[in-house]
């Protein structure tokens, strides 16, 4: 797939099922999430791979949090079945490192640019995948069982799979509704 094809019809699956990522796709992947803009080369950025039965485990880390946090009685119960939805997920946290010149906001943009990255990867070897954030991403709970730092931001849980469906999606928004010059 050349460059231009995977930018202009990549998409998010929700439907993931097995084979997930192999080693060789996951090698791939993992590069990607390495090659993102790095400003002052400081690399604000750790990934935690969950496949197999650490899914189960994730499930309960969600499950835990949700109830700490009094969530509603129907998240709870549901919450341990999200690490299932794909064969594998990769959690991306921008790990904040004070720095004269590279404001937080910038280390954070770079992990969420190593999430894009890695689904294009992902998307560009056959695969497919989805970025999921919400309240997983916040909760102060999650954070402390993935032993994170309080200034740590999970800035997405990308899920990695097969699609389920082959189902393409149309372009939906025009460049001219978004773009003006100056």
């Amino acid at each position: 797939m050349n460059a231009i094809e995977l930018l202009l019809t990549r998409q998010s699956d929700a439907k993931l099922t097995e084979p997930g990522p192999n080693e060789e796709q996951l090698a791939v992947i993992q590069q990607a999430a390495l090659r993102v803009p790095d400003h002052g080369c400081i690399a604000p950025w750790q990934f935690i791979v969950v496949e197999g039965d650490a899914r189960h485990k994730l499930g309960d880390i969600f499950q835990q949090s949700a109830i700490a946090e009094q969530q509603a009685e129907k998240m709870i119960e549901r919450t341990k079945e999200h690490p299932l939805r794909a064969p594998m997920i990769i959690i991306a946290i921008a790990k904040y490192q004070e720095h004269p010149k590279v404001p937080r906001i910038e280390q954070i943009q770079s992990a969420g640019c190593s999430v894009f990255a890695m689904q294009q990867a992902a998307f560009a070897q056959g695969l497919s995948g989805i970025w999921r954030t919400g309240f997983f991403a916040q909760s102060p709970a999650v954070k402390q069982a993935l032993k994170l730092n309080e200034q740590d931001e999970i800035v997405g849980y990308l899920y990695l799979g097969t699609p389920a469906v082959d189902c393409k999606k149309s372009p939906r928004h025009k460049a001219i509704d978004f773009f003006s010059y100056l």
